[in-house]
């Protein structure tokens, strides 16, 4: 048991997971998220992410922007909005979310190589993702997350046992277009396979696991597998214990390793599933208490999609 602030806590982070079947529920999306990451604030209390899948539009991405401090963000969405003339910047903070017309994407990615302190955490056409150092509830009241509308969110906070409290270490990591996951556990072969993906063409910003598990699911996707066969393989590919929530552009999936020895809650009703570390985080969801309530199978794929 880890000692923090005179109370005893399990050296483990929490995730959280909202796929929302009902349309009517959207715009309480970001609203339910921040209430389920803040209940499990005490599992991961030094630093916090989230996805949230909000509306699209035809001929746009979205790339997700962050930078060391708000003004710096700041200062740069300004230089964004006067060399792109089709940008739609909205600014969090830390982060920027930039929407441009497709064929101006290669153009502002080759424009950023030149902004040293900003960094891209996130891209496609409806994701947006945003992390940094602090308690979950402070975090998402920093980036404005109970106002964000969507059909889809994953979050996780983070208790940084193994390494430095940075905002680099936080999840969720995104290493494909839409595509996003949060990891509670440990891979044991995570090197071995963060070199086959080099060898592939991914790049890595980090050292954490998490982000060679996202990578290896972007790899096995670009080679034309569905997200649900990408996790199955998986199973025989990456070693550890862990539990993976994944987030795609119309879908969201968990699965546990096969000895399964995190813990992990799901519920479903006819207006959204729900996932969470410990059942305290769907406690205050809409309808839970007529939800089927189960516990995630060991090395099982669930999926679902709209």
């Amino acid at each position: 048991m880890v000692k923090l602030a005179n109370t005893e806590l399990p050296a483990m982070c929490g995730i959280v997971g909202l796929f929302l079947k009902d349309p009517s529920l959207e715009p309480e999306l970001g609203r339910l998220t921040e209430g389920m990451l803040a209940t499990l604030s005490d599992r991961g209390p030094d630093s916090a992410g989230f996805a949230v899948y909000g509306k699209g539009k035809s001929g746009e991405t979205k790339l997700t922007l962050r930078a060391k401090s708000a003004a710096a963000m700041k200062e740069t969405a300004d230089r964004i909005g006067r060399a792109f003339s089709d940008a739609n910047i909205m600014l969090h903070d830390t982060h920027a979310v930039v929407g441009v017309e497709d064929r101006s994407v290669p153009r502002l990615l080759e424009w950023l190589t030149s902004e040293a302190s900003v960094e891209i955490v996130g891209r496609g056409k409806r994701m947006a993702v945003f992390k940094e150092v602090g308690r979950p509830e402070k975090v998402s009241q920093r980036f404005g997350l109970a106002g964000m509308h969507g059909t889809h969110a994953i979050g996780h906070t983070r208790m940084a046992t193994e390494s430095a409290v940075t905002t680099d270490g936080a999840h969720p990591y995104s290493t494909g277009k839409d595509q996003c996951l949060v990891h509670n556990g440990s891979l044991s072969n995570h090197n071995n396979i963060r070199r086959t993906l080099r060898r592939e063409g991914f790049d890595f910003e980090t050292e954490n696991d998490t982000e060679v598990a996202a990578g290896y699911l972007s790899w096995k996707m670009r080679e034309g597998l569905s997200l649900g066969d990408a996790l199955k393989v998986s199973l025989d590919d990456l070693d550890g214990f862990y539990t993976f929530v994944v987030g795609t552009e119309n879908g969201f999936g968990v699965l546990r390793d096969g000895i399964a020895c995190k813990p992990a809650i799901m519920a479903e009703t006819d207006r959204y599933v729900a996932f969470g570390s410990e059942y305290r985080a769907l406690a205050s969801l809409p309808g839970i208490e007529t939800a089927r309530v189960w516990e995630p199978e060991p090395a099982t794929v669930y999926f679902w999609e709209r």
